[in-house]
């Protein structure tokens, strides 16, 4: 297949380039910069100069393609529009990228009991409202005659196929261990996320392109893990030691802002991909967040 990625240089939308090309097939990615044009080239994907408020470009790639991947953007409605626009009526998969702060609770480092898999019904929170409200608009867009499928993935970790090797959630605790010299945790970290190996998450997506049916909806995991455990482990992992510390959540909001602090690392986010693995037979088998940061992937 030809396939055409939004975000293909960055960690989701450059893992799943790099993935779908080791797989033989043709990946053509939207860049802005003619530096990171020229990195996706010699990786062997064609580049795409334009951004997502480019909506004649998206467009024509969007014909131009069998299938398209948006991993640029969870939000960004005028860039799906544009390519649902072009996708009309030729039945082509459009895979979007969404994401498991959707059910994220205000949690503030406390645990939370919910379980939600994908007929567990819910109300986000006012900050990610918008994006549920996408999210139905894509899978409605099936009566349309495109293959629309949403992905909401869970906290990512590994290192990145593609040029850009980092993920979020996992990170930042690495970087505010090295801030505070202490492993810490928004709260008393017993907030719990599902979580997803990248290489996992790739393997998902090119089995969705194959053949998930239109309208679908799928969460993505493979296990679930709190911030104390990741920090603990972090805190090992850089010779700081097990031992964490809560950070307060005001402390948090002031330097990551609300949506971060709240409902990324500071919430509870717990679900179960039952129907990926019913019905695409994903069967995800990479280490877990723990183990990949015992690794010393994130020491560097």
């Amino acid at each position: 297949m030809r396939i055409f990625v939004t975000g293909a240089t960055g960690y989701v939308g450059g893992s799943v380039a790099a993935h779908l090309v080791s797989a033989g097939h043709s990946v053509a990615g939207l860049v802005r910069s003619p530096d990171k044009a020229d990195a996706l080239q010699r990786a062997g994907i064609e580049p795409v100069p334009g951004s997502l408020d480019d909506v004649a470009i998206l467009a024509e790639a969007c014909r131009g393609a069998d299938a398209v991947v948006n991993a640029a953007s969870s939000d960004h409605g005028g860039a799906v529009d544009a390519c649902l626009d072009a996708l009309a009526g030729t039945q082509k998969a459009f895979l979007h990228t969404s994401g498991t702060s959707v059910v994220a609770d205000d949690a503030e480092g406390e645990p939370g009991e919910a379980v939600f898999d994908e007929e567990t019904p819910f109300t986000p929170p006012p900050l990610r409202a918008a994006r549920v409200a996408l999210d139905r608009r894509i899978r409605d867009a099936a009566a349309r005659g495109i293959r629309t499928v949403v992905l909401c993935n869970s906290l990512i970790h590994g290192r990145g196929l593609g040029l850009n090797p980092h993920s979020v959630q996992v990170p930042t605790l690495v970087a505010l261990a090295r801030q505070r010299g202490v492993a810490s945790h928004v709260g008393r970290g017993l907030n719990v996320w599902s979580h997803v190996h990248i290489a996992d998450l790739a393997d998902l997506y090119e089995r969705a392109l194959e053949r998930a049916p239109a309208g679908s909806f799928w969460f993505v995991e493979s296990g679930e893990a709190s911030f104390r455990a990741m920090a603990s482990a972090v805190g090992a992992s850089l010779g700081l030691g097990e031992r964490t510390e809560p950070w307060p959540i005001g402390e948090a909001v002031a330097a990551w802002g609300e949506s971060k602090a709240r409902f990324t690392m500071g919430s509870n986010s717990r679900v179960r991909a039952h129907k990926a693995r019913r019905e695409l037979g994903w069967a995800p088998g990479r280490p877990d967040v723990l183990a990949d940061i015992a690794s010393g992937a994130y020491a560097g």
